[in-house]
């Protein structure tokens, strides 16, 4: 049997000889032959802070501080106690396994804690194609070796919240033990998990499956053997423990035990039934196995459950449930023992939706409980605990509930509830949305009160569905996320204080701005009551239009150069647009239902479409749409419209890793979709983005996630195409990343990067490139610019300045001057001007040789007007003909030559020359 190790993440072998399986190992380093040059970039979050369901957190037993946890969708981390925030350590999955970014079950090492092991896999249905592994490490997760599976991990599959399913032996660490789905029973390794085997004579793979009849083959799947734990005192070290404990997916026997060594199994008797048992923790210092159950596999529902004691020494079973009658809605999860004083033992409510969460805390091992909330005077209740989310402040969501409802809440999909084995005062417990915490948990049993807090900075793990990156106000940058929404972030630093809100849309779907006027903002999404919000503060404040009839979901949507039509193309209903902000809505003709939405840059009339690999396009602001002659795309795909550029597209899609009949790359269109060429350079394509300009280049910046020369990851080309640059590595690969991309109009060689559960990542040269660049790259196809910095949107201008730029749109009447005192100049640049008001965007350029820390500027309307939104700057006077203001934090630096944009908005209209100057 041999062990191959491949470099660089590629594709093991996968083998079995006699029910053992060949271990395909990843010797995970840079290095290797790579064909498109590549650029070192600097690759970080965006922060957020969580944002998504942690079902494992895993200490150590022997080490303080060694803490791991575990996700569904966003790989596995280490906690850093210095710095008090975890370490991914998975991110060198890419695209050929992107399922592995599920982690089923994780281990730590008691005897060698330099160990750690990871079962890995998304999906046990066909939505994953691969197998799945076990990984191990051992230098904590910093390299890897992986050994393929026979049968699919389900990371992200019904019951993924059970466990631990992978254990290591604490009397012999060469040996651990994992539990599998799908009726493939339990394995074993004893050679530190490079090869496993079934344990051939273990008698219950488990039956249970949520709903045997669902069609879509998600929640039939069966959720298996479920945990394992050992009893250390029934063995020495290096000799291996005798009693084994097992739980299984089964609401028949689903308690077993062997009592030499693995050997051989039998149900425990007299051990429970009617209920899925979701943990196993044995207490070795007293001989008890505590178990806690639920009537489903979780981790978002459950009704009824119980929790109970087995004493080992007696042979029998105490049913220690905390609550019964009218309080017992839920099943139970979290199971926890203070190691220090294990009759201390702590059980939570999987899911106790209303009103909330509830911890459940025993210091007589389980004779008696308290709650981490009583019921008072109905409706408020007596808490034993404050809750600070000060670092992560959304966590309440916006939400305005009623009593006894709150719109902070402990949690919900309670599946991990960790007591430092170390440090009784610490505990650790994952929800659906981050990781809370306390370091002061024995002053519950004081009668005093604890403080909850979140304990997870550096664990993102959001779905980035889309994102706008606009080339003016003061936010880089706007996401659009699963599950919590999205947000503005005007600190790509910090966590921001709140989702997007009036709406609260659960997942956004889809967010555009107008590119001639990008305070005027939509966004689509999916939500009981609502499914689009319309802006025009650059997205802090929103409202609630209209809907078509028949919306089930939010879709996609673009919005109109101007702002002055919304084309939305949701779920459930055909594609409509609105001229009214969405007060009313009418069914545009000659476009499928589902297709792509997007709009042209420059002309407000003109919108474009893609479906089932025709391409469609609107001269009329949506209303109608025709197909054009445009053959050899792709199916399915994103594409977007150059800024400042009318007609010119960009479209990647068919995927990778696809077969032969899939069109599959990147597409190029000058002509407004009436033809594409294929970009010969690109082998596959998944999406792409435009950002600003290089320094001397007067195209957009593209940033391509697809294939370039056999390897697939992020590229960038400073040459429309032509050639590539690889920006990521094989240590950033981020499994299936790419849902969304942007480059930043704003910052040359920056680009915003979405993946599909570690968040949403911002990368930029380390060598820092060659800093900020205009935010719109040169504006139409007519027209010329003599550098990278100036730009023109009317499709019959030129520029010939580097440190101005004039624009034009089809309801703009006015016109700009600029001027400025020193090395400083201001322009009035693209304005849109509809009589009753107005949006006037300006750029502030330093033309010295030396780098200038905060400006000034002066704005003369010509007549008295009043601001009613701003961005970029910071106003004094809001109302007068005279207006003034200075730089904000994120533009106020200006290297020589660099840019800083603004804008105002305001009323009222029909303005003659605007006259800005700088100092």
């Amino acid at each position: 049997m041999r062990d191959i190790r491949i470099k660089n993440g590629c594709s093991g072998l996968r083998a079995l000889c006699r029910g053992l399986l060949q271990a395909s190992a990843f010797a995970l380093i840079a290095g290797g032959a790579i064909a498109a040059p590549q650029e070192e970039y600097q690759w970080q979050n965006v922060r957020i802070d969580g944002g998504g369901f942690v079902p494992g957190i895993i200490f150590n037993r022997t080490e303080p501080d060694l803490i791991y946890a575990r996700t569904d969708i966003g790989g596995a981390y280490r906690w850093n106690e210095t710095e008090q925030q975890w370490k991914p350590l998975l991110d060198w999955i890419g695209w050929e396994n992107w399922g592995w970014n599920g982690v089923m079950s994780l281990a730590t090492d008691p005897v060698d804690t330099d160990h750690v092991y990871a079962a890995l896999g998304m999906y046990t249905n066909s939505w994953d194609p691969n197998n799945g592994a076990i990984a191990r490490s051992t230098d904590r997760g910093e390299t890897w070796a992986v050994t393929e599976l026979p049968f699919k991990v389900g990371g992200n599959m019904p019951g993924r919240g059970m466990g631990e399913r992978l254990r290591i032996d604490p009397n012999d660490n060469s040996t651990l033990y994992y539990g599998a789905e799908g009726g493939n029973g339990l394995w074993r390794s004893t050679d530190y998990g490079v090869t496993w085997s079934e344990v051939s004579d273990f008698p219950n793979p488990g039956s249970y499956a949520q709903d045997p009849e669902d069609p879509n083959n998600y929640f039939n799947q069966l959720q298996g053997v479920v945990w394992v734990t050992f009893d250390p005192s029934s063995g020495t070290p290096g000799q291996g423990s005798d009693v084994i404990y097992v739980g299984v997916a089964d609401k028949g026997e689903s308690l077993y035990r062997s009592t030499d060594g693995g050997a051989t199994w039998e149900a425990i008797p007299g051990a429970p039934a009617g209920y899925i048992p979701h943990k196993g923790v044995y207490d070795e210092v007293n001989g008890q196995l505590y178990v806690a159950t639920s009537d489903t596999g979780g981790p978002y529902d459950g009704e009824d459950g119980a929790v109970w004691k087995f004493d080992a020494a007696a042979e029998s079973w105490t049913d220690i449930t905390p609550v019964d009658g009218d309080d017992l809605y839920f099943g139970f999860s979290g199971l926890t023992i203070d190691r220090q004083n294990p009759d201390t033992i702590m059980v939570a409510s999987l899911n106790s939706w209303w009103p909330d969460m509830i911890h459940f805390r025993s210091t007589d091992g389980g004779e008696s409980w308290t709650r981490i909330w009583e019921w008072g005077a109905y409706p408020e209740r007596t808490k034993r605990y404050t809750m600070d989310i000060s670092s992560v402040p959304w966590l309440d969501l916006g939400a305005n509930p009623q009593p006894p409802e709150e719109a902070l809440k402990l949690g919900w999909m309670n599946e991990s509830v960790e007591i430092d084995p170390h440090d009784s005062n610490r505990f650790m417990y994952g929800t659906g949305a981050t990781i809370y915490g306390s370091n002061d948990l024995t002053n519950w049993d004081a009668g005093g009160v604890i403080t909850v807090e979140p304990m997870i900075e550096g664990l993102e793990e959001t779905a980035v569905l889309d994102l706008a990156s606009p080339p003016s106000g003061d936010a880089p940058v706007f996401s659009a996320l699963g599950d919590i929404g999205g947000f503005k972030h005007t600190d790509l630093d910090a966590v921001p204080d709140l989702m997007y809100q009036m709406p609260y849309l659960t997942s956004t779907t889809g967010i555009d701005f107008a590119a001639l006027d990008p305070s005027t903002m939509v966004r689509v999404g999916n939500a009981d009551e609502a499914h689009i919000g319309v802006s025009t503060s650059a997205g802090d404040s929103w409202w609630q239009p209209q809907e078509p009839a028949g919306v089930t979901g939010g879709g996609n949507v673009a919005l109109g150069a101007d702002g002055g039509s919304i084309v939305w193309s949701p779920e459930g209903a055909a594609v409509h647009y609105s001229t009214t902000f969405g007060s009313s809505w009418s069914a545009a003709s000659g476009v499928p239902e589902g297709a792509r939405i997007e709009s042209d840059r420059v002309n407000a009339d003109k919108f474009y479409a893609l479906a089932e690999g025709s391409f469609y396009v609107s001269t009329d602001g949506g209303a109608t749409f025709a197909a054009t002659a445009a053959s050899g795309l792709p199916e399915s795909g994103k594409f977007l419209a150059a800024p400042g550029l009318e007609g010119h597209i960009w479209l990647a899609g068919g995927g990778v890793d696809a077969d032969e009949s899939t069109a599959t790359g990147l597409w190029r269109s000058t002509d407004s979709g009436a033809s594409f060429e294929r970009i010969a350079s690109v082998g596959e394509g998944v999406n792409i983005g435009l950002g600003a300009a290089a320094p001397g280049a007067t195209y957009q910046t593209l940033y391509l996630v697809g294939t370039v020369d056999g390897v697939t990851g992020v590229f960038r080309s400073t040459e429309e195409g032509d050639n590539w640059v690889r920006i990521n590595d094989d240590q950033h690969q981020y499994g299936n990343m790419g849902e969304a991309i942007t480059g930043d109009p704003r910052v040359y060689g920056r680009v915003y990067l979405g993946t599909n559960g570690r968040g949403l990542f911002y990368a930029d040269p380390v060598d820092g490139g060659s800093g900020s660049s205009s935010s719109s790259s040169s504006s139409s196809s007519s027209s010329s610019s003599s550098s990278s910095s100036s730009s023109s949107s009317s499709s019959s201008s030129s520029s010939s300045s580097s440190s101005s730029s004039s624009s034009s749109s089809s309801s703009s009447s006015s016109s700009s001057s600029s001027g400025g005192t020193g090395d400083l100049a201001c322009s009035a640049d693209s304005s849109n001007d509809w009589g009753g008001g107005f949006v006037q965007d300006f750029t502030v350029t330093n033309n010295g040789s030396q780098p200038v820390d905060g400006w000034t500027v002066e704005m003369d309307f010509g007549q008295s007007v009043t601001v009613t939104n701003s961005w970029g700057i910071d106003l004094g006077a809001t109302s007068g003909s005279l207006l003034s203001g200075g730089s904000v934090g994120y533009n106020g630096s200006l290297q020589p030559g660099a840019t800083a944009n603004f804008g105002v908005q305001g009323n009222p209209g029909n303005l003659d020359a605007v006259i800005c100057t700088a100092q």
